[in-house]
């Protein structure tokens, strides 16, 4: 059991029949009254999201989600396949799952899928990753001191904002959690 008042990012728990993960949470004291914590949660198997706020002496039954590193083999039409290096099974799954989740991802990558009940939900790519740029415009010398981003698009189909001196065939880093450029790999 896990009580509200013990609510931060990532927990994921059960209510009314449905597995809820925070995705925000606020603890407020106000000046009078009771104090409350306002959260913003994701059904992780609908993948809606609600803002709520809690009673913090509230109690849920927390949620145990399988966390298993999978290898992205391929894709075929909307069906994306998985293997998990232990055992060698192939898990098909569909675009509507995935999301966007594996625009920062290339084949042989491997990521985190996430299950509920043997019902897989959602997945994790690394939180960086090496990428080599496939289309962008000229970079020049000497454009490294402005906070200027051109837009680039990397070998996964995925558009970001790059700085000017990235030309084409640079291999950069990028944040998946933020979809932001870091740095020249």
């Amino acid at each position: 059991m896990i009580s509200a008042g013990e609510f931060r990012n990532g927990v994921t728990f059960e209510m009314d029949g449905n597995v809820f993960r925070i995705i925000e949470f606020q603890h407020v004291k106000p000046g009078k009254g009771a104090a409350f914590v306002r959260t913003k949660i994701r059904n992780v198997i609908s993948g809606g999201v609600v803002e709520r706020t809690f009673n913090p002496t509230e109690k849920f039954e927390k949620a145990h989600i399988d966390r298993r590193e999978m290898q992205y083999l391929y894709a075929d039409g909307d069906l994306f396949y998985f293997m998990d290096p232990e055992t060698y099974d192939q898990v098909p799954l569909g675009k509507e799952t995935l999301g966007d989740a594996l625009k920062f991802v290339k084949e042989n990558d491997n990521v985190v899928i996430l299950s509920y009940k043997n019902n897989v939900f959602a997945i994790e790519p690394p939180n960086f990753v090496e990428l080599e740029v496939v289309e962008t415009e000229p970079g020049f010398k000497g454009d490294t001191t402005t906070n200027v981003n051109k837009p680039a698009i990397l070998e996964t189909g995925a558009e970001i904002g790059v700085p000017l001196f990235i030309n084409i065939g640079d291999k950069i880093r990028v944040d998946t959690r933020t979809g932001e450029y870091m740095e020249r790999a």
